[in-house]
Formats: structure tokens, sequence, C-alpha cells
């Protein structure tokens, strides 16, 4: 259960992006002159129902959590075996809803560009190996996504197409072209995807149908009690003397990936949210997580409050053991990023700190409560821009005031829960 997490080499982001934009556009176009005879093999080779779905979700681990909903409809409605494409890195978040078995997911390597391109090759032989008949592109606007469903061999291909919108060209090869709504939760975006496969051959735009908010719930993970109480011994020899033993747990996320540094909430911030908390529950342990990669943050914050109320996970807990973990606390508190979402899978009530992006689109499917300064500028980043965003000075995350955050936490350790709301299931979204 417990022991340091990998560190992982990959390609920079920025590369990633232009290698995406130049290189992938003109491939983009290339494919799409082929499509007469991708069709004509793709119908040779497969039958008319889908039997094989694969989804292709490759650099973001809570969209993994996100996409579950889908992934089942896919599974029930069409009687069919679902398949994964994902980045190495990211591989494990698939392992905390466990709807897919290792077996049938594929991961490409991006520790440089020799792995990407060799890894990238691989597919194209495994997805014919194992008869891959479609394939759902849960990406946005990625050209290199498009271009593994395109030169899958699969005949129905499914993602989501930009008809008449300007820019984000990424060939046309789609079998079933969904518009992109920037207005609906992403959960929600998924489903339209696997929807489209049952929708009229001539509709378009995909798809006309409402996606109610019952569609996009998770199934929870059954609890090991065995794992809880090893876990549970583990962290209750690390209490301080002041606490008892089974001690209530509040977690802290103050982590962020790479990929959008903006979205972290100041360290001073957490350190002032923590020190209420603890003046206000003196008996509660604070657990600062996180991958061992975050290990100077978490570092640095344990300093700044010196309590041996506040110990430092980060590094220490497998990614497939943060259900366990999430199942002994009591609450968390997190930026917008995968915790968030692997909380919900074991049904952890989450306050959750969104800048850069939107809880409209991102907030978790558990029950948890999303925190918004409601900047005019925000949110900054969406599928037309890449998630690229100019803004060096992240102010929409600083406006979160520690003291509204506390307001939202104090219940949550009381034991109840986030109010419910039929916008957003299980979410109470605050600007």
């Amino acid at each position: 259960m417990l022991r340091p997490t990998d560190i992982r080499r990959t390609i920079p982001l920025t590369t990633m992006r232009r290698l995406d934009r130049h290189l992938g556009a003109p491939l983009c176009a290339i494919v799409s002159l082929l499509r007469p005879l991708l069709d004509l093999a793709a119908r040779g080779r497969h039958g008319a129902q889908p039997r094989r779905i694969l989804f292709i979700e490759l650099s973001e681990m809570g969209s993994t959590v996100l996409a579950d909903p889908a992934i089942r409809l896919a599974q029930a409605r069409h009687d069919a075996e679902a398949w994964f494409v994902i980045f190495a890195g990211n591989a494990a978040s698939l392992d905390l809803t466990g709807t897919i078995p290792p077996e049938r997911v594929f991961a490409i390597r991006t520790g440089n560009l020799v792995e990407l391109a060799h890894d990238t090759l691989r597919f194209l032989v495994w997805a014919r190996r194992n008869s891959i008949d479609t394939v759902i592109d849960l990406e946005f606007f990625s050209r290199f996504t498009a271009l593994l469903t395109g030169l899958s061999g699969a005949r129905h291909r499914v993602g989501f197409h930009r008809f008449t919108g300007e820019g984000l060209y990424r060939g046309n090869f789609l079998t079933h072209r969904v518009a992109y709504n920037p207005h609906l939760h992403v959960a929600k975006s998924f489903v339209a995807l696997v929807d489209a496969l049952s929708r009229p051959a001539g509709e378009q735009p995909m798809t006309k149908r409402m996606i109610a908010d019952g569609e996009v719930r998770l199934v929870p993970r059954a609890e090991d009690p065995a794992a809880m109480a090893t876990l549970r011994t583990h962290i209750d020899g690390l209490l301080p003397a002041s606490l008892s033993a089974g001690a209530p747990l509040l977690l802290i996320n103050p982590h962020a990936s790479d990929l959008l540094p903006q979205r972290r909430w100041p360290l001073d911030h957490f350190d002032r949210l923590i020190r209420q908390v603890l003046e206000l529950r003196p008996e509660l342990a604070v657990l600062i997580t996180g991958a061992a990669t975050d290990a100077a943050i978490a570092g640095r914050l344990c300093r700044m409050i010196e309590d041996p109320r506040v110990i430092d996970l980060s590094g220490r807990v497998e990614i497939t053991g943060l259900p366990t973990l999430y199942r002994l606390a009591c609450a968390m508190v997190t930026n917008d990023s995968g915790p968030a979402h692997f909380a919900a899978v074991a049904g952890l009530p989450t306050v959750v700190l969104y800048g850069p992006e939107t809880p409209v689109l991102y907030a978790p499917l558990g029950p948890s409560i999303s925190l918004t300064a409601g900047l005019a500028c925000s949110p900054c980043v969406s599928a037309a821009n890449h998630r690229n965003t100019p803004c060096a000075d992240p102010v929409c995350m600083r406006e979160i005031a520690p003291a509204r955050v506390l307001k939202a936490l104090i219940p949550l350790l009381d034991g109840a829960g986030p109010r419910r709301t039929s916008h957003h299931p299980g979410r109470e979204v605050e600007a």
C-alpha cells in the first residue's frame, strides 16, 4: 500500500503542443485524403455492430474518472468490450474505477520523441491485432488522437468535430461527428460521444438529445476492510501523542499538474486555512497528499505550519490506494486536479478550488463544493486554446479567500454533505 511513487520523465508540454500544431495539421490533411481507402478496408475487416470499443484519453488523469459513465454506457448498450489508450504516466488512474481490465489498456510512453513515435506505430499494430472496430476519441481537439483514431483501422470513428468553427483543424475522417458544446459538463460530452453510435446516420451535428444528470453518476468501488485497517494503523503510527488513534482526518492537496500550474491556490492561503481548522478542530489530523514529485511543495507547507498534527503523505500512497485513504478521511480541500475526481470514486466530500478552469465543465461527479472567484477573465483555458493561457499571475486563485474555504469546509467536517442541485448532481458551485 505505502511506497514511493515513480518519477517519470516526459516530453515538455510546449514541445507536444508545437508538434500537434505544426506536424499534426498537415498529417490530418493527408490522412483525410485517404478516407475512402480507410473506410473500404474497415468495412471489409469489421461488422456493422460495435463489439470492441476503444476509448482514447491521453493526458488528463481526472478525465478517466469523468469518462467512466460513458464507458459503462457503451458496454451495456452494445454488449461490447471496452478498451483504452492513455499516456503511460497516467495509466494507473484507470485502476481507480476498475471498469477496464489492464490487458485491454495500451500505454504510450512519453519519455522522449523516439519512445512516442515507437509506441504510436506499435499502437497501429495493436489495434488491428485486437480487432478494434470502434474508436471514441475523448480528447477535444488534439490532432494526435485524431490521427490515432483515423489510422486505427476501426470501422466506427467517433469524436468532436469543428463543423463551421474556425481553427483547430484535425482532418475529416470521423464517421460520427459530434458537436463540442463548451457549456456542457465534460462527463455529459463523453456520453454524447457514445450516444452518437446509436443516432441516425444523417444527423448533423450529433448528438441531438438531452443527457440527464442521472446518466453521469459513478459506480462506487467496493470497500476493502483489510486495506483500510492497514492504512489506518500506519497513519495512527504517524500521529503525535496529542491525538488519539482513529483521529478524524482532513486531506489537503496543494498541488496541481504542471500542465496548468496556474490552478494552484497560494501556499500561504493553505497555511492560513490549516491553522484556522486546527484551532477550531484540535482533535483533527491534517494529511498533505500528493505524488513523489510534489514532495517539495508538501514539505514547504509543513515547515510553514510547524504543527505535529500536519503530516506529509506525499509520494507514500500509490494511486490505487487513494480510494482507501479517501474512505478513511472526513473531507478534502484540493486544487482543480486529478484528486478532486479520484475522491469522487470513494464518495469523499471535497472542496475544490477553480480559477483557470470552470466547474461548469469539470466539477467532480462526487459530493463536492466548487469555489471560484468569478473574475471576468476566468476561465481562461478551454478546448479552443488547447488549454494554453498567457496568464502569469493567477489572481483568480488568490481571490478565493481562506475564510471562504473554511466556511465551506466546516459543515463537511461536521458530517453535513454538500447540498445537491439539479444542474450539478452531487455538486454545489459557488462564485
